[in-house]
């Protein structure tokens, strides 16, 4: 269960734009590694976005370049951001209706004549 507070935090942040969201996240760099050659495995391309009135973390690693991992982490952000902010509509409990219950009931009772009629023959 998600917290209202938490809900409504996501609901403000996914609505701002991205000079702003990336103002209220804490963006830190580092080596990503993996394949891309000694470029990528010397340069601190790989971006860590951790919004803070959410918790959310994402990360991007998967291109050389440090700009454009920060533009996938701040789309990847947005996205999680929007999962967060949704609120599920409530359930209500609904009775089966009289149709239902007598289509259940005859599927019962077939399936129990079938089964009937395969013992049938051995007793």
């Amino acid at each position: 269960m998600i917290p209202e507070h938490v809900r409504e935090a996501a609901r403000r942040a996914a609505a701002l734009p991205d000079a702003a969201l990336l103002a209220e996240c804490e963006e830190t760099f580092f080596t990503a590694g993996g394949p891309g050659g000694q470029h990528r495995n010397k340069t601190e391309s790989g971006v860590r976005l951790a919004h803070g009135p959410t918790g959310v973390v994402v990360t991007a690693t998967e291109r050389r370049s440090q700009a454009r991992n920060r533009g996938a982490a701040l789309a990847r952000m947005r996205e999680r951001l929007l999962v967060l902010s949704h609120r599920p509509r409530p359930r209500r409990p609904t009775a089966p209706s009289r149709g239902a219950r007598e289509r259940r009931l005859r599927e019962k009772r077939h399936r129990g004549d079938r089964k009937a009629a395969r013992r049938g023959g051995e007793e």
